[in-house]
């Protein structure tokens, strides 16, 4: 589509989140990543931190991620990060704090691509921000996963069909479709038979 500007939002890859129930999707990304700058289009990764009397602490009772190596992005991903658009630190769930919002305006991206850790909360929740933001939110499910389990991980899709439609959800096949790359604007015209 003419106009439209793509920028894949890597969220929350970080040591912390990653357990047997999560760790099978770090190839994934990694390859969506490489795959993605080989366009020459703009990667963004988040890290969550955690602080302490939090809402996290206080209400779920939840106090990890607040210090290295939990925060730290994951080995494998590290060199990606460091040659990234930006890394963005956040004390939410979601990807816009202040400092993505103002990116994704700078930038004039109208379409982000999600996927990350986990499922069914930061990767959730920065996909319907980006919907409620006028913006094209895609989630690439198998490029996302949850520390919580594969239950907790479905939860998250059913949720993001239901808020941002189910045409959003994509694999990583159809991202290398749907972004061809030629230009760095993207994403390209397609038929999809279930809107």
């Amino acid at each position: 589509m003419s106009g439209t500007h793509a920028a894949l939002i890597v969220i929350d890859m970080q040591n912390g989140f990653i357990n047997e129930r999560s760790r099978h999707v770090i190839p994934k990304v990694v390859e969506l990543v490489e795959r993605w700058e080989a366009t020459g289009r703009p990667v963004v990764f988040t890290r969550y931190h955690n602080y302490p009397d939090s809402p996290f602490e206080r209400l779920i009772h939840w106090s990890k991620m607040q210090h290295a190596p939990e925060t730290e992005i994951v080995p494998e991903l590290r060199r990606h990060a460091a040659r990234a658009r930006a890394v963005l630190d956040k004390p939410i769930y979601s990807y816009f704090t202040s400092e993505g919002t103002d990116l994704t305006a700078r930038e004039g991206w109208t379409d982000l691509v999600f996927c990350g850790v986990a499922t069914e909360s930061c990767v959730l929740k920065s996909t319907v921000d980006a919907f409620e933001r006028d913006l094209t939110p895609w989630m690439v499910t198998d490029a996302s996963a949850s520390h919580g389990g594969q239950a907790a991980h479905e939860a998250g899709i059913l949720v993001a069909q239901r808020f941002v439609g189910a045409g959003q959800l994509i694999d990583t096949k159809t991202v290398g479709e749907l972004f061809d790359g030629r230009d760095g604007d993207g994403p390209v015209t397609r038929t999809d038979p279930r809107r």
